[in-house]
């Protein structure tokens, strides 16, 4: 029938929108790249949007910057992580393009560029704010001294540029006054001689790492007159000792974040005299330092506003935990992991002190039993996050507690400890914990996982490892309990089977999988993990004999995410570790032991995983190759790294075969 000629045609019910509506939109797609491509993709008009509202970009590899520079003119950050090669005439590139618009740019895993590329950046960009040239071993003082043309610059990161000098971080104390924030993580060459220049010249620092440099106290007095400084780091740095401290005479009252980990030679004498009037300090880091006595206790009693301390690894007295218990302050976050001397008395005082504690670690303090459990769960009832692996003198019963009484858990680490189902069923009343550790707990079954597949929500990190009392229907529970998870390990255990994989497929949000020694698990589970879970990034199939080239083929066809995978011990051959080429983003990538794998097929699949930035191989496969290909390879990034464990077979109790290296892993 002939269309009446007064009927209205029908419009695009997507040309009502206003750009401020879909800018609105596209706001809220920022988490999720996928999206972002489909939306680009519904029609002209929003890829054209998409394009110049786009402020961030991160590309995958290196050659495919050059087609952003074109579509997208408006951006102001730039994550290059994922490109390991940039070359001069690249950044000279970024700077012509994004001139007017460009304020961040992460080079810290980025090589080649040198001061060249550098200078016409920093020189062309005169809004660009931050820097990260981390991890910059080649890059020397005359890098340095072009960074230092960025006249606007407040945030620099340089950690581990190890050949720039006192004389490039005099340059760009001169040019960038404008510093807030400033990382020298082990820049070795770097003395007292350049940072103190940037202490003078820099008056805006918010934030000084200065981790692991050869500097001694003569520096201090400068950085502690910054009247803006509020983190300072001096992780490892040997050269400060108490004789120096004593004789500072400067304070630093706005100082809240003060790092002394592993200052091996400073003691609560040195420390008094560095906290001095630092009447703001919100956070101690006191980690693998000086041994917690009466002393440093008392040191920091009037320090009201003091929050956080860290004492991992370091000797706990009673008497210092005592003084600890006696301060002013109401602390939030107490780390005791891996300290010596620490006892269900020591505990048990310092909890009832402080009873508004939010973060607790107990990691491995071995003396502790279920007395301090029960003093800490009856005096700190609002944690959120507590932290107790391998307390082996902790019973099961101490485990009902925590849920009875500590029902705001966000996080829990119980991994190595004697708790059970019953224990599971008790911490199911924790409704808003997202991160469960039970690794190598033996006393936990299904029945355990059902409860807290039901009553915990919003979980999204679960480690089963080694937790061999756990099945297909534990997991299945969980699955079906918890839509938000985003990471499952389950590695060896024999009870997993394809039906474990069926039921997590339905995770839609799974971004990290491990797998390594479940040997009933097949490429049948694979495949449907694949189809459900386009979200995987990380995944693990080590010792998963069963898995082939089908379920490769999957996860190329499916999980675009993908970026790190262990293959090794796998049915994989040549077929299946092509397939990979088409996850896009495949970065991290282990081969040891594929038995069907030839010399042939894993050059093609090495070419055509074009974003590969390390590759783990045994070392027979090593004169096999041809050389053109690691030439090619490592210039575009890409790290080999070559391991000599020999192939054994190991059988298990149950009668399976077992394909292991020497020793176990985690």
């Amino acid at each position: 029938m002939k269309k009446p000629a007064n009927d209205a045609v029908m419009t695009n019910p997507l040309d009502l929108f206003t750009e401020e509506i879909i800018h609105a939109i596209l706001d809220h797609l920022n988490d999720d790249p996928f999206s972002k491509k489909s939306f680009s993709l519904c029609c002209k008009s929003f890829y054209f949007i998409e394009s110049r509202h786009r402020k961030s970009l991160t590309p995958l590899r290196s050659e495919l910057l050059n087609r952003a520079l074109h579509r997208y003119p408006s951006i102001s950050r730039l994550n290059l992580t994922l490109c390991p090669r940039v070359s001069d005439a690249t950044l000279a590139s970024v700077a012509a393009t994004w001139r007017a618009t460009l304020r961040s740019i992460n080079l810290s895993r980025s090589r080649d560029f040198s001061g060249i590329g550098l200078r016409v950046l920093s020189g062309s960009c005169s809004g660009l704010v931050e820097i990260d040239v981390s991890n910059g071993t080649e890059l020397t003082d005359t890098a340095a001294k072009a960074i230092a043309e960025a006249k606007n610059l407040e945030k620099l990161r340089m950690a581990r540029c190890k050949l720039i000098s006192d004389i490039g971080i005099g340059c760009i104390a001169v040019g960038c006054k404008k510093l807030k924030v400033l990382c020298l993580r082990w820049c070795l060459r770097v003395t007292d001689l350049g940072v103190g220049l940037v202490a003078v010249k820099c008056k805006q620092l918010r934030s000084l790492d200065l981790s692991c440099l050869p500097i001694t106290e003569k520096c201090l007095p400068p950085i502690l007159q910054l009247q803006h400084l509020e983190d300072l780091v001096l992780e490892g740095c040997l050269g400060i000792d108490d004789d120096g401290l004593v004789s500072l005479k400067h304070c630093c009252s706005s100082l809240k974040m003060l790092n002394l980990s592993k200052c091996q030679n400073v003691s609560h004498v040195g420390l008094s005299s560095l906290t001095n009037g630092a009447d703001n300090l919100e956070q101690l880091i006191l980690s693998y330092g000086p041994s917690v006595t009466t002393d440093l206790g008392k040191c920091l009693l009037n320090y009201s506003r003091l929050k956080s301390i860290r004492l991992d690894g370091c000797l706990v007295t009673c008497s210092g935990t005592k003084a600890i218990g006696s301060w002013c302050a109401s602390l939030r976050e107490l780390s005791l992991s891996k300290c010596t001397g620490v006892t269900d008395e020591c505990l048990s005082f310092l909890v009832q002190a402080h009873r508004q504690l939010l973060k607790l670690d107990i990691v491995c303090c071995r003396k502790i039993t279920s007395v301090a459990i029960d003093c800490i769960t009856k005096s700190c009832t609002f944690l959120t996050s507590l932290r107790m692996e391998s307390c082996s003198l902790v019973s099961k019963d101490a485990f009902l507690l925590i849920g009875q009484r500590c029902q705001f858990l966000e996080e829990l680490d119980v991994t190595d400890n004697e708790i059970d189902d019953e224990g599971l069923m008790s911490i199911s009343r924790c409704s808003k914990l997202c991160s469960l550790k039970l690794g190598v707990c033996l006393n936990i079954t299904d029945e355990g996982l059902m409860h807290v597949g039901s009553g915990c929500r919003k979980l999204k990190e679960l480690d089963l490892y080694r937790s061999l009392g756990v099945t297909d229907v534990g997991i299945a529970k969980i699955a079906q309990g918890c839509p938000d998870l985003e990471m499952i390990n389950i590695a060896y255990n024999n009870k997993i089977t394809d039906s474990s994989l069926i039921s997590l497929s339905e995770c839609l949000r799974l971004k990290i999988l491990e797998l390594r020694g479940c040997p009933c698990v097949s490429t049948v589970g694979l495949s449907a993990v694949a189809r459900g879970c386009r979200q995987l990034a990380v995944l693990d199939i080590k010792k998963c004999v069963n898995i082939n080239d089908n379920g490769m083929l999957a996860l190329g066809q499916f999980c675009h995410n993908l970026r790190q995978i262990n293959l090794s011990y796998c049915s994989v051959t040549d077929v299946g570790l092509l397939s990979l080429a088409n996850t896009n983003r495949l970065q991290n990538m282990t081969i040891l032991h594929l038995t069907g794998l030839s010399p042939n097929g894993l050059a093609a699949a090495l070419l055509a995983c074009g974003g590969l930035t390390k590759v783990k191989l045994h070392t027979s496969l090593k004169p096999l190759l041809p050389k053109y290909i690691f030439e090619y390879m490592e210039g575009r990034g890409c790290v080999f790294h070559w391991r000599d464990k020999a192939f054994q077979v190991e059988i298990d109790p149950k009668g399976w075969q077992l394909h292991v290296g020497r020793s176990p892993e985690r």
